[in-house]
């Protein structure tokens, strides 16, 4: 399967949701999670066909009856959490019975609610094809229990909450027949959603900022706050997608969801509390920046969004009155730090580098604060540079709060684009005079620094705008910078040939037509 640009929805601080983290149950110690029965995995939970099913030796039960229960597939598994629960509240956390186990190696009974030995789980992640329970069916039991089992095949593809045979206490009529229609696993709505009423009756996040929602390009959050908090999206949609299931269910009501004219609109309504501890998500009564992002999703796995999450500049009240919110995706301050960057080693400090190189023999007789003029003005525009770059330096920590893990090699150029630049005022510092035998040493080490220093600085410069932070247009903007660094190159070759060959007047001539251009 190709990948599938399906926008998936990293709701951390819109809904305040709080990212869950990854449990790998290998032991089987699930309890954690028998309400829902959902594996705290990555991705979601398949929605093919699952290849696994429960039997029960019989159809029928009396208080205090001992039922044998099956689950088997036609491929292996590794893990699975098996629960009996009341069939007429199927969606109850609530559970029935207990079992008892056949072969303890491989099984494990669980507590669940309180309720000792109500739910059976594995022992190891080692492959299984069948486990064999026995249920005790309890004195109390309701008229119609119905088994249930999340099934793990490894641990990427899992099934949650299979639903398994209904068994009926004896002489109790049977529950309805289920209609074989299968419903869609999220209602599918008609409307298209709207803005209308943004900032009047409900919360509104658009990107681009002040967009029309009816326009496919035009990505939104809506918010209205009322019991529940009641959330709208749209995202695009880069290719046609057959199922789409990405939202969190647990806690979550009124789901639905529309896919047309290459846009996706998601809807649900969640309370500002959690009633379920499991579900490890903010509560909605405090202030939180809201992000939006989108990417793409293969073989039912999200992966990380391809962009700059949609940000909102302050941090907002969910339930608070409504408003139009603002957001951005390129954060100022890194903004700014290319800017300084760009201005320190392709303004400041390639000039100052020009003027050390070429301009020593002008302006002989006359000085500047009692220095030579071309010294004072290289002095001067490389002490700009470094200064830049330290204040360019500084601004991603500020945003990062500390160093940035996924930046690649680009930040470590930094910081030896730092170290050198630091050392050029301290080797400057400490030089030889004119006259000193050693004055050849520090001409040719500051050099090389400075020329070490500019070439790495370029470097982490072309990795630096490819940041999805930025947002600068790709490709001209790389275009742009290449053929900025290849007409400097190209005028301090030029310049060192024509001196190299002696054409003085060749020499003055080009540089009075780059001065009059």
């Amino acid at each position: 399967m190709s990948p599938v640009a399906v926008p998936c929805l990293l709701l951390i601080s819109i809904l305040g949701f709080q990212c869950v983290p990854i449990f790998c149950y290998s032991n089987g110690k699930v309890s954690k999670v028998c309400g829902s029965m959902v594996p705290h995995h990555s991705g979601h939970g398949q929605t093919s066909p699952s290849p696994y099913h429960l039997q029960t030796n019989t159809t029928t039960f009396s208080p205090n009856d001992r039922i044998q229960v099956i689950l088997s597939g036609s491929s292996p598994f590794e893990g699975f959490l098996l629960q009996a629960r009341d069939a007429a509240s199927p969606h109850s956390a609530a559970t029935i019975g207990t079992f008892t186990l056949t072969n303890p190696g491989m099984t494990q009974l669980l507590t669940c609610n309180s309720h000792q030995g109500s739910a059976v789980s594995h022992t190891s992640a080692v492959t299984k094809t069948e486990v064999v329970v026995i249920w005790n069916a309890p004195a109390d039991a309701p008229s119609h229990v119905q088994f249930f089992v999340s099934v793990v095949a490894h641990y990427s593809k899992f099934w949650v909450k299979l639903p398994g045979p209904i068994i009926n206490e004896h002489n109790a009529t049977p529950l309805p027949t289920q209609s074989s229609t299968t419903p869609p696993l999220i209602p599918v709505t008609t409307h298209s959603f709207t803005s209308e009423g943004c900032g009047q009756t409900k919360s509104c996040l658009l990107d681009p900022p002040g967009c029309d929602p009816q326009d496919s390009q035009c990505l939104f959050l809506l918010s209205k706050s009322c019991a529940h908090v009641i959330t709208s999206l749209k995202m695009l949609v880069k290719k046609k997608v057959k199922t789409a299931s990405l939202c969190l269910q647990a806690d979550l009501s009124s789901v639905s969801w529309r896919l047309a004219d290459g846009s996706m609109q998601c809807r649900f309504s969640r309370p500002v509390k959690m009633s379920s501890p499991e579900t490890r998500r903010f509560s909605l009564d405090q202030e939180y920046f809201l992000f939006l992002a989108n990417g793409h999703a293969q073989h039912g796995k999200i992966w990380k969004h391809n962009r700059q999450p949609l940000i909102s500049t302050e941090k907002k009240l969910i339930i608070g009155p409504p408003e139009v919110l603002r957001g951005s995706r390129g954060p100022t301050l890194l903004k700014i730090h290319g800017a300084l960057m760009l201005l320190a080693w392709m303004v400041t400090g390639s000039v100052g580098t020009v003027i050390a190189s070429f301009y020593k023999p002008d302006w002989p007789r006359k000085t500047l604060f009692g220095q030579k003029v071309w010294f004072q003005l290289h002095r001067g525009l490389m002490m700009l540079t470094v200064t830049l770059t330290i204040a360019a330096f500084c601004l991603p920590f500020f945003y990062r709060k500390g160093w940035s893990k996924h930046a690649g090699v680009h930040p470590y150029l930094g910081c030896c684009v730092l170290a050198l630049s630091l050392t050029q005022p301290i080797m400057a510092a400490m030089r030889p005079s004119p006259n000193s035998r050693r004055r050849f040493f520090f001409n040719w080490a500051h050099a090389g620094v400075g020329y070490v220093a500019e070439i790495l600085a370029v470097a982490a410069m072309f990795l630096g705008i490819r940041h999805s932070s930025l947002l600068l247009p790709q490709p001209w903007t790389t275009h742009v910078l290449i053929g900025y660094v290849a007409w400097l190159a190209t005028f301090r070759l030029s310049i060192l040939a024509l001196l190299a060959l002696g054409n003085v007047g060749l020499l003055v001539t080009l540089l009075i037509a780059i001065v009059e251009i």
